[in-house]
């Protein structure tokens, strides 16, 4: 079986971190590289990664070096699907797979349904498949839950949490939590729209109504600061006692005028220094109940590269068109040779 050839299109953290696991699998062949930052360009990639050299130079001209011999290409560029379109576009239309991490490719018919159709057409035009994957969306409060939900006859209501520590975070997602800032800061900041909290719960809770055939009227979501009672600090954010150490978003699905779907994220620095322990929580009410708790949180970076990197030959196998997590089959890790798993 040959190599599965992969393309990474954006190399920083996350970009960078699914090409070193890459690196590690058999069966698998890093054969491109994008990247705007002028300090990689024109390097090997495999120097960018900080792995042996690959004989691949990183470029910043993804319409020049991009053609049908790859594969597949994980996307890492964007959170948000009116960024990342027409990356996407052009890969589709090159015929090559797509991998993205962007959040609002996750269900990317919750934000724009026409735009969703339009990828999802393009993808079988050209005979290849479309994938938005993670931690959050894409697997704990939407795959984990549709599976879980799976030993149900009967289902009246979900509720689930992701109690994370933005901690190892860098300073974008600082900004966009508004960890440091007032508490009048983070109104204004709501307001401008440049806090935003999580990114993501629409695409989760549609995802789970689809799959289980809930018709939602309405997705209601809300942010509140997350008041420090202690000094915390980070590399990127100190934060003096008063401050805002995170976000506390909430999103709400109604079906019939009722909560159906319940999804809470609240995040901050440091949770420990307030007694708050992280984890993962989803609770089913229904015939029979599920209750179930995973301490502390799955590891957010990590697991998001993990999931992308392990959907591989899932996608590559899929028929042509647009995926959820919910089409696909449940990935596990891959430990063999990922050539050998493709049909």
């Amino acid at each position: 079986m040959e190599n599965i050839k992969v393309g990474l299109w954006g190399l920083g953290s996350m970009g960078g971190g699914m090409g070193r696991i890459l690196a590690k699998k058999d069966g698998v062949e890093l054969a491109a590289g994008i990247d705007l930052d002028p300090n990689k360009i024109g390097k090997d990639l495999g120097d960018v990664l900080g792995i042996e050299k690959l004989g691949v130079k990183v470029s910043d001209d993804a319409e020049d070096i991009l053609d049908d011999s790859l594969d597949l290409v994980i996307l890492a560029t964007s959170s948000f699907l009116k960024d990342v379109a027409p990356q996407i576009k052009l890969l589709l239309n090159k015929g090559i797979n797509v991998i993205s991490i962007a959040e609002e490719m996750a269900f990317p018919e919750a934000q724009d349904p026409d735009l969703a159709d339009e990828l999802d057409e393009l993808a079988r035009e050209n005979g290849v498949s479309l994938l938005g994957t993670g931690i959050n969306p894409g697997f704990v409060l939407d795959l984990m839950i549709i599976a879980l939900s799976g030993v149900c006859s009967e289902v009246e209501r979900i509720e689930a949490s992701r109690i994370n520590d933005l901690s190892p975070f860098g300073p974008t997602v600082m900004k966009t939590q508004g960890v440091g800032t007032t508490v009048e800061e983070f109104e204004e900041g709501l307001k401008s729209g440049k806090i935003v909290g999580h990114i993501g719960f629409k695409e989760s809770i549609y995802m789970i109504a689809k799959r289980l055939g809930i018709k939602l009227d309405e997705v209601k979501e809300t942010r509140e600061p997350i008041v420090s009672n202690t000094y915390r600090e980070t590399e990127h954010v100190k934060v003096e006692e008063g401050m805002v150490a995170g976000c506390k978003h909430i999103a709400k699905g109604y079906s019939d005028g009722k909560e159906v779907i319940v999804l809470n994220h609240p995040q901050q620095i440091h949770p420990e220094k307030e007694g708050v322990e992280t984890g993962d929580y989803i609770k089913i009410i229904g015939d029979p109940g599920v209750d179930m708790a995973i301490t502390p949180e799955i590891a957010g970076g990590t697991g998001t590269m993990a999931v992308a990197v392990n959907m591989i030959p899932h996608l590559i196998n899929a028929e042509p068109g647009l995926h959820t997590m919910a089409d696909l089959p449940v990935p596990g890790a891959i430990l063999a040779n990922m050539g050998n798993l493709l049909k």
